[in-house]
């Protein structure tokens, strides 16, 4: 069976969620080989074979740390020439997009960005992606080189699959563009103990409904509740109510979760590109003629702020 790359997506050898979901779709067309970069990379082994890497190929250097992404494209293409894969696959964060860009551009290859299911086909891996804000599904296929793909979080079930796991070390070369952009400074961003907005299974998003900063602890005392992470509408990221960190929408982040709960938000076109793929949709909103009820998949017609406390008491009840 045809090998394919998995790029891991990790924090000193903490594997992130979106990885093992590449892992899930990656044994669909083949066998995973992981790539692991960076400080950690050797200690990401044993959860990559426990989800179905077959062998992880690790590097570290300097270079990963101190410059930004072209060093990481470097190991990357060093990866791709030493097992000739069936498909490149790579998380769809901002960086994992600019990795794969580049990667596609140095082999001469067809990309498919935030797919949303993956199968095996007659002539290469079909990549399922939401188009025009979601309004249509489309299934494509790369027709020339080797398929990069990379894919949103949420898309795939993490599923245990124990294999080999090898360790192998990766020899990599950086080029001359390697050392182009150094990083600096870094300030590490403060934790709030919520999950990581693009990969969280449940996300509460409160919009210009929510009438103010001093307001938005009705929707993360909701989202807490649920054991979820908050995320606002471009308009409540506009006035100042919420970080920017935290948009959903077009020129914010695209989440793609089990529940998202959008509490007054209108669903404006914007908002609705990045939350529509989510699985199942909840809205509160007093205004019955808002567009976000002709996506929803249960909508509540109320008060936000009676609604919200009221289901946040009934949440923490049930959960005793």
């Amino acid at each position: 069976m045809a090998e394919v790359l998995v790029y891991v997506d990790h924090v000193d050898g903490a594997v992130r969620k979106p990885t093992l979901e590449l892992l899930t779709l990656a044994r669909r067309i083949g066998e995973p080989v992981a790539v692991a970069l960076g400080a950690g990379a050797e200690n990401t082994a044993a959860v990559l074979a426990e989800h179905g890497a077959v062998k992880v190929l690790t590097a570290d250097a300097p270079e990963f740390a101190e410059y930004l992404v072209v060093p990481k494209v470097d190991a990357l293409q060093a990866a791709y020439e030493a097992v000739s894969p069936a498909a490149v696959l790579v998380p769809s964060s901002a960086e994992g997009k600019e990795v794969a860009a580049r990667l596609a551009v140095r082999i001469g290859s067809g990309i498919i960005t935030d797919a949303t299911d993956l199968e095996a086909g007659d002539e290469g891996p079909v990549a399922t992606q939401s188009a025009f804000a979601a309004s249509f599904t489309t299934k494509s296929r790369v027709s020339k080189g080797t398929p990069v793909i990379t894919v949103k979080p949420n898309s795939a079930p993490v599923e245990a699959a124990p294999a080999a796991g090898t360790v192998e070390a990766l020899s990599v070369t950086f080029g001359a563009l390697a050392t182009g952009t150094k990083v600096v400074s870094r300030t590490p961003r403060e934790s709030t103990g919520r999950p990581e907005l693009t990969e969280a299974a449940i996300v509460v998003s409160g919009g210009r409904g929510v009438n103010g900063a001093e307001n938005f602890h009705l929707i993360e005392d909701l989202a807490d509740s649920l054991g979820a992470a908050v995320g606002a509408s471009r308009a409540a990221v506009d006035a100042g109510w919420y970080p920017h960190t935290n948009q959903v929408g077009q020129t914010g982040k695209s989440v793609s979760p089990q529940l998202y709960i959008a509490s007054g938000i209108s669903g404006a076109i914007q908002h609705r590109a990045g939350m529509q793929t989510s699985k199942t949709i909840v809205a509160i909103n007093k205004d019955a003629e808002a567009p976000i009820f002709d996506l929803v998949d249960y909508g509540v017609v109320g008060d936000l702020f009676t609604v919200v406390p009221q289901l946040t008491d009934e949440i923490k009840a049930r959960k005793g």
